[in-house]
């Protein structure tokens, strides 16, 4: 499942990243990547220091734990430090799929990459996120603060820039729920199981679906 997520971020939280961001420096973004991934990546990841770092991290985790359909399309187990990835003009990211295992102390499984947009879709061309889908290929391009989930099993490329700097911070979580069909199933579930408790609280039918979701969870999560 492709999923975005409308303003994850606000205008203020923007410029607070954009503020930290501006005071990084940039370094060659296949260091981080993995001996395929090294051979089509082409962009600069941003460096900081541990307090920057910190700041970062506190604010783009309390804004996802903030977010219900994040919370309710992932089931996040853990979810990784994001990273600040830059392009300018010349820079791309070929067809490409997600290491599966990351980290370099804890490790933790891959099961849905994020990509959260910084920058303004006005002001750079190209850099569109591109994936392969069961229903064909997406073509992402973002207001900034908003964001898109995809599992990180699907084949995806971020096209080349042209003009202008493409500013996002990507990161990757283990997901409770290790299988994207069932991840599916019980988000699309759990917003019919939601629209029933508005319109129908109480009714017989309404609390059959509410226990399925329960039950299917329990039977399906791995912690």
């Amino acid at each position: 499942m492709l999923l975005t997520l409308r303003k994850v971020l606000s205008q203020d939280d923007l410029a607070e990243l954009h503020r930290i961001i501006q005071a990084g420096q940039a370094a060659d973004g296949r260091l981080t990547a993995g001996k395929a991934a090294a051979q089509v990546k082409k962009n600069e990841e941003m460096q900081f220091s541990d307090n920057q770092r910190l700041n970062i991290n506190r604010l783009l985790m309390q804004r996802l734990g903030a977010n219900a359909d994040f919370r309710n399309a992932t089931f996040p187990l853990r979810v990784a430090d994001p990273i600040i990835a830059r392009y300018i003009p010349g820079m791309a990211y070929g067809e490409h799929i997600d290491d599966p295992i990351m980290g370099s102390g804890q490790k933790f499984r891959t099961d849905v990459s994020m990509t959260i947009f910084l920058s303004e879709p006005g002001t750079y061309e190209g850099g569109d996120l591109i994936a392969e889908t069961p229903f064909g290929r997406q073509t992402v391009k973002l207001p900034a603060g908003d964001a898109v989930i995809y599992p990180s099993g699907s084949l995806h490329q971020v096209g080349e820039v042209t003009a202008g700097e493409r500013l996002v911070a990507v990161a990757w979580i283990q997901s409770m729920i290790r299988d994207p069909q069932r991840r599916q199933l019980l988000y699309e579930l759990n917003l019919a199981r939601e629209k029933l408790m508005v319109i129908s609280p109480g009714n017989s039918e309404t609390r059959q679906v509410d226990h399925a979701y329960i039950n299917l969870v329990r039977m399906w999560a791995e912690l």
